[in-house]
């Protein structure tokens, strides 16, 4: 009985203490791999809505001219596609917010990159009806497999003031 007392007290002193810097270490560990689950989770995005019916009859009423598209090589060794133009108004309403879609096609036809983006913002002062306003878009991501030409550009998205 005094044999198992002594091995019992001998097993309790041999117990492994953990340093505290390896806990730290497996917790920060722990912490980065959380954060960069988090950041690379696939984010569920509401598809924006579509056109109203006082926007798709309005859509008569918008012009777009002077479309250019140049591409050129950024700083960074990227390819730069920017697109220019001016949007005009002949309507009698004020527009706050116009977007387009502009959808990049590869030489078989097939769409290899859909952007909605604003050509006219609240930020820009919206577009008062006979007014025109330039606009210039910037995609640094349109894929290799693009066909290099102009890309289709439909109205997206009008809201009204």
């Amino acid at each position: 009985m005094a044999e198992n007392k002594t091995e019992t007290r001998a097993l309790k002193r041999k117990q492994v203490s953990i340093p505290p810097m390896a806990i730290v270490i497996v917790a920060a560990a722990a912490v980065g791999l959380a954060g960069f689950w988090y950041l690379n989770r696939p984010i569920a995005r509401k598809a924006p809505p579509p056109l109203t019916g006082a926007a798709k009859a309005y859509v008569r009423n918008l012009a777009l001219s002077g479309v250019n598209m140049e591409a050129h090589e950024s700083y960074l060794s990227q390819q730069v596609v920017e697109i220019t133009g001016q949007l005009g108004n002949r309507g009698d309403r004020v527009l706050r917010t116009v977007e387009i879609n502009c959808v990049f096609y590869d030489p078989y036809g097939q769409i290899v990159l859909r952007e909605r983006v604003p050509i006219v913002s609240a930020k820009m002062g919206g577009l008062a009806p006979g007014e025109s306003k330039s606009f210039r878009l910037a995609f640094d991501d349109v894929p290799d497999s693009w066909n290099q030409a102009m890309p289709q550009l439909v109205i997206a998205g009008i809201d009204f003031s």
